[in-house]
């Protein structure tokens, strides 16, 4: 992975109030230094610790106080879906008045998809983007899966790849109209032609192995296929009810298996006892009244967390990393401290990466300056606009505090 941008100027960000490094102890998951300071060096992370102890060479350097602030690394939101055409908040509101969320939405954004132009689909993305990044996220993951035949999924991985180097071919993600009669038929064009128009643009692939969707058997036709052709793994899995989408990720060595709202304790067994990284997406429980996962009984089993926004049309409209931690630790059982992990580092293993989601030496130099003394505000004060400042490779981001750092 490229962890530094040629041309980013070197700084040094003192008087930071509490430092997120998420380099971990056994008493602090988030590694956190007082009184703090970070060197950064052609967008990479140069040095971390005390200011009283930065180095000599520090000083040749710009700085820029924030004045007691807190840091934390750049969010990293692995499970979105930014490409799409349409408006479902009708859908939205009749869910508010009762009616019970189901898979078969999605067809509604497959033809507003398939109908929009280029133009229109990346003028929409552009837009969540600069939405995004102000909010603190610096990496994001986007799937397909709003196109469904082998022309729209390929426009979709190409445009996601203008803006992300996490595309995620997900053809898999409901069987669409004209393939309700032969699901199967279906699922030898995805594992076939549309993965080979797509797989270029993309670096993972996933499927939605639920009911409604595409069973077990049929899922692991498709990443069977994906990985064949060297992309890594991702799974939606037990988000309407129980199933075997938890286990079937485990089972192929998945980076991910996302949503988890329904586990039972084999389920729970099978992630403690792997490498696979369970992603939460507790905006889609807040946007159709599904239970939230017990986050709380997942983390003390052992099971790694990721917290993601899903930001998608129908599910989960929503681009916002804070408000995913809020809901963490208010309506899911984990701590500020874990919930802060769970978007940063969490997202960065989910999407195997180790050099986002922390704020060491050698890591890119993605960082959050917080208009608070602690991270906890950001379950604390919900709603809020905490987000001050963000860097992205050691650049500022445009509309924050740090918009002045760009290129020396």
């Amino acid at each position: 992975m490229v962890t530094g941008e040629s041309g980013a100027p070197d700084l040094l960000i003192t008087g930071i109030g509490e430092l997120t490094t998420n380099v971990s102890t056994p008493d602090d998951v988030c590694g956190t230094i007082h009184d703090a300071a970070v060197l950064v060096r052609a967008g990479i992370v140069a040095w971390t610790g005390p200011t009283a102890e930065a180095p000599d060479a520090a000083s040749a350097v710009p700085v820029v106080d924030v004045d007691g602030a807190a840091v934390t690394p750049g969010f990293v939101d692995s499970h979105t879906h930014l490409v799409f055409g349409g408006d479902r908040s009708a859908e939205f509101v009749a869910r508010m008045a009762g009616r019970p969320y189901a898979a078969g939405g999605i067809r509604s954004t497959v033809a507003a998809t398939r109908s929009a132009t280029d133009a229109e689909l990346r003028a929409r993305l552009r837009a969540l983007v600069a939405e995004l990044r102000p909010q603190g996220t610096t990496t994001f993951e986007i799937k397909t899966g709003y196109g469904l035949t082998v022309a729209d999924e390929e426009r979709l991985a190409r445009l996601a790849r203008e803006v992300t180097e996490e595309v995620t071919f997900l053809g898999a993600h409901v069987v669409p109209e004209e393939f309700q009669d032969d699901p199967d038929a279906y699922v030898d064009l995805v594992a076939g032609p549309m993965l080979d128009a797509v797989a270029s643009h993309c670096r993972w692939i996933d499927v939605f192995c639920e009911r409604g969707a595409f069973t077990p058997a049929q899922a692991d036709r498709v990443l069977a296929a994906g990985a064949a052709r060297g992309l890594g793994i991702r799974v939606h899995g037990n988000q309407l009810g129980p199933g075997e989408g938890v286990r079937l990720a485990v089972a192929r060595g998945a980076a991910s298996v996302d949503h988890g709202t329904y586990l039972d304790d084999v389920d729970i067994a099978a992630l403690a006892g792997s490498d696979t990284v369970l992603t939460l997406l507790p905006g889609v429980e807040f946007s159709t009244r599904q239970p939230y996962p017990d986050a709380r009984a997942l983390w003390d089993a052992g099971v790694t967390i990721a917290l993601a926004s899903d930001c998608n049309p129908g599910s989960s409209f929503t681009s916002s990393m804070p408000l995913m931690i809020a809901l963490a630790v208010r309506e899911m059982g984990l701590t500020p401290d874990e919930a802060v992990w769970a978007a940063t580092a969490g997202g960065a293993a989910a999407l195997r990466r180790e050099d986002v989601g922390v704020l060491r030496p050698g890591a890119r130099a993605d960082l959050v300056v917080l208009r608070a003394p602690t991270r906890a505000y950001l379950a604390y004060r919900p709603g809020v606009p905490l987000i001050e400042g963000v860097l992205i490779g050691g650049r500022g981001v445009a509309g924050s505090a740090l918009s002045a750092v760009r290129r020396s």
